[in-house]
């Protein structure tokens, strides 16, 4: 069965549950329709705060919203989230260009910007454009509710899902991805989150009170090097916190903190957080055992990456991460890292 006969029946069925044609119902229908017609997204009753939009050139967008923030996210091209915003500020780095860009399943370096998730470990996972840069299946579930699915995916054996829940209120936007072994093989892979936000903010990484590296982090280098004693002017250490003030002398940093948050703050007066579980007691497969990647280059976009541990699953199985979301208004200017930790436990 092709898809499109697949969302013409789960539209037709979704519009005899509602009784769409009875009073205060029917502009349900043009949501229905436009799923139906884009062949990407279902949604079934209406729902608070969740509808079908279009947005940066893509028609076939979900938005999430409650009164405090907005969150869009496009199932056509890599199942990302395209805005998170307060105020009409979206912390999110999407630049103009890219409009509408969708991959052709055989062709094409992929723009993908903005809230972005994978699965690691980065240095051995195989080559994934299906689940990279793919057009995903999207389903509005309930009041600001929604998930995201991948096609199986041959190359790594797996099928991703991404379950997002905005908060009734406030910023909490929780962003759960599961990794579903769809082949006959044990698979072993990790969550691996890589948020683009506008650039040329401050990072604060709360250290491991017991880390592994002799200067709380390292930096990878030149070539494979991987400095696990670096020194940098942009990287100043504040009690148990890390503060990255500006690009390092090389991009990309890596920490073993089990704290359970990161934190940035743009130059456009918004605090970003991200909470996740960290696993002390398990092992972590990036190579140099990471549960949080920042890579911060020259440029209009800082890269804040959350890692899960290893997950070894057999056929059938699956495993999930969650990451709790939050956003507010912050004052960059003055801001030092006590004064942005004081805001990330008031979140």
């Amino acid at each position: 069965m092709n898809d499109s006969l697949i969302f013409q029946r789960v539209s037709i069925v979704s519009l005899s549950r509602c009784n769409l044609f009875s009073g205060g119902r029917k502009w349900v229908l043009g949501v229905l329709l436009v799923g139906w017609l884009a062949g990407a997204v279902t949604t079934s009753c209406a729902q608070e705060g969740a509808r079908i939009v279009s947005f940066y050139g893509y028609d076939d967008c979900i938005e999430l919203r409650n009164a405090t923030v907005e969150v869009v996210l496009c199932p056509a091209a890599g199942g990302r989230i395209l805005k998170y915003a307060i105020a009409g500020k979206n912390i999110l780095h999407l630049p103009a260009g890219d409009e509408g860009w969708t991959w052709d399943g055989e062709t094409g370096s992929a723009p993908m910007n903005a809230g972005r998730f994978d699965i690691g470990p980065e240095k051995i996972v195989p080559r994934r454009p299906t689940l990279w840069q793919g057009r995903w299946q999207g389903e509005i579930l309930g009041d600001r509710k929604a998930v995201m699915r991948s096609a199986d995916d041959s190359s790594t054996g797996v099928r991703l899902e991404r379950h997002f829940s905005l908060a009734e209120s406030g910023s909490k936007l929780d962003c759960q991805q599961t990794i579903i072994n769809i082949s006959q093989d044990s698979v072993e892979y990790c969550h691996w989150s890589r948020t683009f936000v506008v650039g040329k903010g401050q990072c604060i990484v709360p250290l491991a009170k017991h880390s592994k590296f002799p200067s709380g982090y390292v930096r990878y280098d030149s070539g494979d090097t991987i400095n696990f004693r670096p020194t940098d002017a942009h990287v100043t250490q504040f009690g148990n916190l890390l503060y990255i003030t500006d690009r390092p002398e090389n991009p990309k940093l890596g920490f073993d903190s089990t704290v359970g948050w990161l934190a940035y703050q743009s130059p456009s007066d918004l605090l970003f957080v991200k909470r996740f579980p960290t696993f002390p007691e398990r092992a972590y497969n990036e190579v140099a055992g990471l549960t949080i990647s920042v890579w911060y280059p020259a440029g209009d976009m800082v890269e804040l990456e959350p890692i899960g541990p290893r997950e070894h699953l057999e056929p059938g199985q699956s495993a999930s991460f969650t990451e709790s979301w939050y956003l507010k208004e912050h004052k960059s200017q003055g801001s030092t890292p006590e004064s942005i930790a004081a805001a990330v436990e008031q979140l």
